[in-house]
């Protein structure tokens, strides 16, 4: 599977890129704050062609460039308790950070929704650009945060690193780490119960691909992540 990370010009958000392999149809995950340019590089780069666009949740860091990246014609999938945050972001986003983004990016924040918005759900699976997504619901950091899982490996760690399946876990899971829940829509009991029933669940052999930071495994996760080893029964 080809795959293309890279981090937003804010609070280094990964939007990541998945393909079956060059020239092919794509499936952009969470396309964040000034990533359009460096997205238009990837998709030239790799002769790529957007058929969707997944949203892990509705956190203006992880949607502020999804309506340019959709276009007229490519539909952005998010899980039907953040839906509402399309309709503006912008509205839920503390006033100190939008004129920090307007300072940083010389113009006033603007926001319209995608024309074409897909609401999902819980174990949905979607066929897309060649690629099969599972949809896990794991609510906490917001009350629609999902994972996207595919049944592929990005082909630079196939055969180095000793996984079989991929997990784009978005702001529930982290490298040493997890999403925080005291933001608007955060749910401290929720996101405990998202880390026993759904992320404790996965394979050792599931490589994570986070929303911030670097990418790990669930095996590493299960041994060192506090976040993980501490969870009530």
């Amino acid at each position: 599977m080809l795959t293309v990370a890279f981090p937003a010009q804010a609070f280094d958000t990964n939007c990541y890129v998945l393909a079956p392999g060059p020239g092919e149809e794509c499936v952009v995950v969470d396309p964040g704050i000034g990533v359009e340019e460096t997205l238009r590089e990837v998709l030239a780069s790799h002769r790529l062609r957007p058929a969707a666009v997944l949203l892990t949740h509705g956190h203006v860091d992880h949607v502020w460039s999804v309506t340019p990246v959709c276009g007229a014609d490519t539909a952005a999938y998010i899980h039907a308790d953040d839906r509402y945050r399309l309709a503006n972001p912008l509205s839920e986003t503390n006033p100190g950070l939008v004129a920090m983004l307007e300072q940083q990016f010389g113009r006033a924040a603007t926001w319209t929704e995608p024309s074409k918005i897909v609401e999902i759900r819980d174990r949905a699976r979607l066929t897309l650009a060649g690629l099969d997504f599972d949809v896990l619901h794991a609510p906490g950091h917001t009350q629609g945060s999902v994972m996207f899982g595919v049944a592929q490996v990005p082909e630079a760690v196939g055969g180095q690193v000793d996984v079989d399946r991929t997990m784009l876990s978005g702001d529930v899971l982290f490298a040493g780490s997890i999403g925080r829940t005291d933001l608007p829509g955060g749910d401290h009991a929720a996101m405990q119960r998202s880390l026993r029933d759904v992320v404790l669940p996965l394979a050792d052999t599931t490589l994570v691909l986070p929303g911030h930071g670097p990418a790990t495994t669930m095996a590493h996760e299960r041994g060192t992540n506090p976040y993980l080893q501490h969870l009530p029964a």
